[in-house]
């Protein structure tokens, strides 16, 4: 079964990890935000790619669920002690991959030929696309009316503030890159992983041709909410959409996706929630949504799988 993956950071990366363990790796294609990226140092900083490709590469730090395992901060260290300040914090073997990845954009590659190496070269046997080879930033209005970009907003001010709006730098101008619209259009089931709906599915939505694909394929879309039990596992998921004027519930995410997808997968905690999610003209789907292992995610994979098959059957009389 051929799947593709509208993945942000660290909720995608661990599904990711489960459903290469359920399906062939290779009929995977997750395509990821790149709208977190950022220069720093002079290096290409891609968050979200490399949490994904690490994740996957199975050497992601597992206390963070991001950067490298057993990482060494030498450099972060002699950045401070020349009177820099090591706000965003890179790991000695996380600057190889950033160093890799500028060096070879400097040389005219493009940011997906890039991501393919970075991804042949830590042994990944799905295929990973960023959304867009062009310049897309996320940036946040703050309450204050301050903008500041997306890492100033997550990492140096910790996701503190509150938030008025949020816009995408470089839309509409960001198209899809190679092969992305492809792997939506052709994929026997599409999924929107349990990422943040605004930060991090948001901006993929954004890039040209994304969101058209997506609704198309809508009957074989499945969507994993990120919201339990009306709060996010990780991260300023729960507080964005209610700062943003939308209900931090599953139900709140069954209205914000019921345009792109057929069905929604909620966890348990939220069972008595799915009648109201199924009010909001989608099928609801509970099961055991936190990933506590690879074990865990990968029987997510599979019920989001079988979810997804059935979506399309459902419509297959009418084709």
């Amino acid at each position: 079964m051929t799947t593709a993956v509208l993945a942000g950071g660290v909720g995608a990366a661990k599904f990711l990890a489960g459903l290469v363990l359920a399906v062939e790796p290779a009929s995977v294609t997750a395509i990821v935000n790149v709208a977190d990226d950022t220069i720093l140092h002079g290096l290409h900083i891609s968050p979200d790619l490399d949490t994904v490709t690490y994740t996957l590469a199975g050497a992601v730090n597992p206390e963070t669920g991001w950067g490298l395992a057993g990482e060494s901060w030498q450099a972060m260290e002699q950045l401070a002690r020349l009177g820099g300040d090591p706000w965003f914090r890179l790991g000695d073997r996380d600057l190889g991959t950033h160093l890799y990845r500028t060096g070879r954009l400097v040389d005219g590659a493009t940011l997906s030929e890039v991501t393919a190496e970075i991804a042949t070269g830590m042994g990944l046997a799905c295929r990973l696309l960023p959304a867009t080879d062009d310049s897309l930033r996320t940036m946040v209005t703050l309450a204050s009316g301050e903008e500041v970009d997306f890492q100033t907003y997550f990492v140096a001010r910790q996701h503190a503030d509150e938030v008025a709006s949020i816009r995408f730098d470089g839309w509409p101008a960001a198209g899809a890159a190679p092969g992305v619209l492809d792997a939506i259009r052709t994929a026997e089931v599409v999924v929107i992983a349990p990422s943040n709906p605004v930060v991090s599915i948001g901006p993929l939505l954004a890039v040209d041709g994304i969101e058209g694909a997506v609704v198309e394929a809508r009957d074989r879309v499945v969507a994993i909410s990120p919201i339990v039990a009306g709060a996010a596992l990780k991260g300023p998921a729960d507080r964005l959409l209610q700062q943003l004027g939308h209900e931090p519930t599953v139900v709140g995410v069954a209205r914000l996706y019921a345009p792109l997808c057929s069905t929604l997968v909620i966890d348990e905690a939220d069972a008595d929630l799915a009648g109201a999610v199924e009010t909001e003209g989608v099928r609801c789907v509970v099961t055991d949504t936190i990933m506590r292992s690879p074990e865990v995610s990968a029987a997510l994979a599979r019920t989001v799988l079988a979810a997804g098959a059935a979506g399309a059957g459902d419509r297959a009389p009418e084709a």
